[in-house]
């Protein structure tokens, strides 16, 4: 029984060693047929690396010829199997460009796009993949509204443009959390909230950006000279306003009243000082 198992393993070593042999002997010395037939037996027996080195040997002899629609795709689908996203969701979308007709054409767009989600970082990095996903998605619904595929395309959709809300909803806040330690970032925040609240209408962050939108732009009045303060009382007292107007009943709205009673003060204030100085400048004219 032993002899069998040992024969068995023998015989199996050998075949494997036939087999990288062959493919060593194809890949360095083979014909471009050679290397093309070798290429899609890797493929099909999902030896994609080994695949892509084939391919990569033969496009050139291909280029523009019938053959070409076909190994494009088996190029971006080795690609995506060996988890190369980045590179398989540039080459789908390639393929959908370069074939338009192709009954692949399709399914290289939802996994171009799909590709792009699968290479897409956490919300705190890069954002280069998330948008190019998006947009691809985006591109894959307006395109294939009757797809079997629309209903998991939405799903990606929303699940990327949260991502992407969640990061830039994080660096308005990473603004106005280092503020006190550089003034600017005060007016950076600001013009971040502001930006998020257009880009993304209907945001899930939409009432807590409206809030430290606010907040940002009173603890900004708190830290500003007294010329100054008069138009950003005003800007926080506009914001106060958008933030009662869309979410009257807000968990914030207790907050925003203390903040609003403080701007009031504020104005008050400036107004007295700004009137005393201009009434002594008066004095010292006469």
């Amino acid at each position: 029984m032993q002899k069998i198992k040992n024969l068995a393993c023998l015989l199996l070593f050998s075949l494997v060693l036939f087999s990288c042999g062959e493919y060593q002997k194809v890949l360095n010395k083979g014909t471009t047929e050679e290397q093309y037939k070798m290429a899609v037996k890797m493929y099909e027996s999902k030896k994609y690396s080994k695949a892509l080195r084939l391919f990569e040997k033969v496009t050139p002899a291909y280029r523009g010829k019938p053959q070409m629609e076909r190994i494009s795709f088996m190029i971006s689908q080795s690609n995506f199997n060996e988890k190369n996203y980045s590179i398989s969701g540039y080459y789908f979308d390639r393929f959908t460009k370069n074939y338009p007709k192709s009954s692949k054409r399709e399914e290289a767009a939802f996994l171009s796009a799909y590709s792009y989600k699968l290479a897409s970082p956490v919300f705190s990095k890069d954002p280069t993949d998330t948008r190019k996903a998006l947009e691809s998605f985006q591109t894959f619904i307006n395109t294939y509204p009757n797809s079997d595929k629309i209903e998991e395309a939405n799903k990606h959709y929303k699940e990327l443009r949260y991502k992407l809300e969640k990061k830039y909803f994080e660096i308005a806040k990473t603004y106005y959390r280092t503020a006190d330690y550089d003034l600017r970032n005060y007016k950076a925040a600001i013009q971040a909230f502001d930006n998020l609240l257009s880009d993304f209408l209907g945001s899930q962050f939409k009432e807590e950006a409206l809030f430290y939108r606010l907040k940002a732009a009173h603890d900004f009045v708190l830290k500003s000279t007294i010329r100054r303060k008069p138009e950003r009382i005003k800007d926080a007292k506009d914001a106060y306003e958008k933030l009662k107007r869309n979410f009257p009943k807000s968990k914030f709205m207790e907050d925003a009243n203390t903040m609003l009673a403080t701007l009031e003060k504020e104005k008050k204030e400036a107004e007295d000082l700004i009137a005393k100085q201009k009434e002594y400048e008066n004095s010292l004219k006469k």
